[in-house]
């Protein structure tokens, strides 16, 4: 009896990926599409409408219908949207993951899949001296800049920091706060 507590105590200790294929919860592809795929880029009335939707038939068409609405080129062979939504996911992935969490989930990650590459990053690893009416810190800190971001503005600042030094950047203030959520609320 022992034994076989610990063996359940040592496979609860195991990262996800290690965990004996039983354990693991089985994702749909439609799941992983709709909550980690497009979860920043969908709208509200879309994800009700693919969510009723009945058939996998049906929610193949539905993800048909969703990136040919967004390519900027119809008819070509290639949708260059899609295309560039899967590589910024890519890059989120390698150069935002944290500890167990994955690129596209930390806030620089999303920023970066939806607005894409930011024209200048400022980056002061051991703190931000005091000036322009910031605070000096003594912790890593980071500021993007996009000079143009639809029906938010432009030159849209965007910080995150790393309090902690733990290498999880936050955002620390909404660069729309007239009607945006990019500040998740836990």
């Amino acid at each position: 009896m022992a034994v076989a507590g610990a063996l359940v105590a040592w496979q609860a200790g195991l990262p996800a990926q290690n965990r004996p294929a039983a354990t693991q919860p089985k994702v749909s592809r439609y799941t992983k599409w709709l909550e980690e795929d497009v979860v920043y880029i969908i709208e509200d009335r879309e994800r009700a409408a693919f969510q009723s939707l009945r058939t996998d038939a049906e929610r193949d068409h539905f993800i048909e219908q969703f990136w040919q609405r967004r390519n900027p080129t119809p008819g070509t062979p290639e949708n260059e949207f899609k295309k560039e939504h899967y590589r910024r996911i890519a890059y989120a992935n390698g150069h935002f993951a944290w500890r167990s969490v994955p690129g596209w989930k930390t806030d620089r990650g999303r920023i970066y899949i939806v607005f894409g590459p930011p024209d200048e990053i400022e980056f002061h690893p051991s703190g931000r001296p005091a000036g322009g009416g910031e605070p000096a810190t003594n912790y890593p800190v980071e500021q993007w800049l996009y000079r143009h971001i639809k029906d938010i503005g432009d030159n849209v600042l965007i910080d995150y920091d790393d309090a902690a030094k733990t290498g999880d950047f936050k955002m620390t203030k909404d660069p729309n706060p007239n009607g945006g959520k990019l500040i998740r609320h836990p």
